[in-house]
């Protein structure tokens, strides 16, 4: 069997190898930072195809991807050691029930593109005979509660949840869902680029219908009756920016109250149907959007309920089809909405359904190997040094009332970070995984993931759960546990070894775009609204509160003047979180930074200063770029600026880039210091 080893650079990433010997010094090699610089551009015009220009010059879009940078790069070794284990569990005689087994029967059944090819939509055939037996409108419900725990986001949107204004209580939520397009601008919006995708949209529909068996007439009325219904949906649905708002989306309701918002229709069988019946209480996010659900059951026909309930299920199932099901889904949704050439090979994809569906059984395999104690105690001492500088942000802010900064501080210090990989695994044994089909592994695995979750209902929060594995590469805050969650893989840095990376590269790396960027959520537009347990209240001042906004209001401006594509502009209102989280990481690791050895002696490595190897490092972690296709579509529907702007965006207003490269004034960076944002 040929085996498909993790690359050198990850495994040094993530452990601090043991054996010196075998290994190149940072001596031996060039070094990273000043390799990616393109110094044919100016800092202060561009520090972000200064800081990646030669990289990105180098390292092409592949043609089976949308974008393209650092973190594809540590993807791509996780994927080759996830390949080798997955081989491995597929030909060994594994114990049944054993996670071995589901991973090995998962990948087998999964990579295994004849057998799906044979089964065409054969896996998904029992539920489209139950769509398509509906006698009545009356049943859509029933319907729609079969395909939920299957993963399919048919109409609405159940989920269970922190009560965002009691954080020891688990709640449902009800969120607007079942759209087919990214989210409701897509619907509306009248610029060329998005008609076109309205009308690609509209072909792809139809072929889906026409894999489904149906004529070329019927699969056009179809499609028709599907982007009606859509629409209508997409009507009541909010705004990426519009969903920011914490209090806008939360609208506690008895059993009773909900049917009030939805006349005629009676909620309580259908809850007992999704297995919810013991719920008393729901957390409806928006609610018009629930009032439109109710009179589209009582006014949408039949037929146009048995089209979209048909094309939901296949949309859902059609990567684990056969190949006219998933070329035909690859062409919409990454060509057309993000511009990739081509299919990404079967068993990368492959690989991704294995981590949804089993991401703690590969998750606990990863760490064994790759992530040793050593490395995470350097990266726990990382979060301890840039928290600390937070603290010292908070005493020193001129903007900030004395009471509130004492509730700051209490919030600040609760925060739990959770680093590297969980302390208990999730328990797979009572999902069954085996050879049947990719497509019937995948529901199973959907339905206990439900299942799992109505689970937590009625029993005390577990705090201690990860949303994250340790092989993802990511991080986030959760505002209901006021934690940071620092899966292993975020610490990544191809090509280098975690011990040869000097402290700059890894506070500005690290430190600045992760810890600091994640300690930051639990401040800004949105999280700032959480108090230290975790509740939806306000523990600032009123003027507190307005000179913060202020500042908020500033960014805003800021991003929204910046022009990504063509005529597009990003969304200020929508990103204001990740930009804020972005300049306060910087400012905060850099001052934490600042009291290392490296930066108080001051010697150059790669004639680059420790200041500049700081500001660099930060820059490393977005070092990032994408297709047109790709990024148009991502101004609408991400709360994350493009990875330039996470850049240049913040370094224009931090004092200390500035110095560290010379700005000058009529520099395109330079701003003057009364419009430079400063919040943290």
């Amino acid at each position: 069997m040929k085996k498909h080893l993790l690359s050198l650079p990850l495994l040094a990433a993530l452990a601090t190898a043991c054996n010196s010997n075998t290994q190149k010094t940072s001596a031996d090699k060039p070094d990273l930072l000043q390799a990616a610089l393109d110094t044919t551009v100016a800092a202060g015009d561009d520090f972000f195809t200064y800081a990646n220009g030669s990289w990105l010059k180098s390292h092409p879009i592949p043609a089976s991807e949308s974008s393209w940078g650092i973190g594809k790069e540590v993807q791509n070794e996780i994927y080759a050691r996830l390949r080798q284990t997955s081989e491995e569990a597929a030909a060994a005689k594994a114990t049944p029930g054993s996670n071995q087994q589901k991973i090995g029967d998962f990948w087998a059944v999964g990579i295994d593109s004849v057998k799906a090819d044979q089964l065409g939509a054969a896996p998904i055939q029992p539920e489209l005979a139950r769509i398509a037996g509906m006698q009545s409108v009356a049943e859509v419900p029933g319907v729609v509660a079969r395909l939920i725990p299957l993963g399919v986001d048919a109409l609405i949107g159940p989920g269970i949840y922190q009560d965002a204004k009691n954080s020891e209580r688990m709640a449902l939520y009800l969120y607007q869902s079942g759209l087919g397009l990214p989210n409701r601008d897509f619907y509306f919006n009248t610029d060329e680029r998005t008609k076109n995708i309205r009308r690609e949209y509209l072909r792809h529909l139809a072929a889906t219908f026409r894999l489904l068996g149906q004529d070329e007439a019927t699969a056009q009325a179809n499609a028709q009756r599907v982007m009606s219904l859509e629409t209508a949906l997409a009507r009541s649905s909010r705004k990426l920016e519009a969903l920011r708002d914490p209090y806008a989306n939360y609208h506690k309701k008895s059993i009773a109250e909900l049917n009030q918002l939805t006349p005629g229709l009676d909620w309580k069988p259908w809850l007992t149907q999704l297995e919810l019946g013991k719920v008393d209480t729901v957390i409806v996010g928006q609610p018009e959007f629930y009032q439109t659900v109710g009179k589209l059951l009582k006014t949408a026909p039949l037929a146009d309920w048995k089209a979209y309930l048909s094309w939901q299920l296949a949309h859902t199932f059609a990567p684990t089809l056969s190949a006219g099901f998933d070329q035909e889904h690859f062409r919409f949704y990454s060509t057309v909405l993000r511009g990739a050439k081509s299919q990404r090979p079967r068993w990368k994809r492959v690989l991704d359904m294995e981590e949804s569906a089993l991401g703690d059984a590969l998750g606990q395999l990863f760490v064994k190997e790759y992530f040793k104690p050593e490395t995470k105690a350097r990266y726990e001492k990382l979060v301890k040094d840039v928290s600390a500088s937070f603290a010292e942000h908070i005493q020193k802010l001129d903007w900030m009332s004395e009471p509130t900064k004492k509730v700051a501080l209490v919030k600040l210090q609760k925060i739990t970070p959770k680093v590297g990989y969980p302390s208990k695994w999730r328990d797979y044994s009572s999902l069954t995984i085996d050879r049947s089909s990719l497509a019937a592994n995948v529901m199973r695995a959907n339905e206990w993931k439900y299942r799992y979750a109505l689970n937590k209902l009625g029993k005390p929060v577990d705090r201690t759960e990860w949303d994250m594995t340790p092989q993802t590469y990511n991080a986030y805050y959760n505002p209901s546990n006021n934690e940071i969650v620092l899966p292993a893989a975020a610490f990544a840095i191809p090509g280098l070894l975690d011990a040869d990376a000097d402290d700059a590269l890894v506070y500005g790396y690290a430190g600045a775009s992760t810890i600091g960027h994640e300690l930051t959520h639990g401040f800004d537009d949105e999280g700032s609204q959480f108090d230290a347990q975790g509740n939806l209240k306000e523990w600032w001042s009123k003027d507190d509160r307005a000179r913060f906004k202020k500042r908020v209001d500033a960014i805003v401006r800021q991003f929204d003047a910046y022009t990504v594509l063509d005529s597009l502009h990003i969304n200020g209102k929508a990103t204001a979180g990740e930009n804020i989280a972005d300049l306060g990481g910087i400012v905060i690791a850099f001052d934490a930074f600042k009291k290392t050895k490296q930066y108080q002696e001051g010697k150059k490595i790669g004639g680059l200063t420790p200041t500049q190897r700081y500001f660099l490092g930060y820059a490393l972690g977005w070092q990032n770029h994408q297709r047109d296709e790709s990024l148009a579509s991502r101004i609408l529907t991400d709360v994350h600026s493009p990875a330039q702007f996470r850049v240049n965006g913040p370094m224009a207003d931090v004092p200390a880039f500035y110095e560290a490269f010379a700005v000058k004034p009529g520099q395109k960076l330079y701003r003057a210091d009364s419009a430079r944002v400063t919040i943290w």
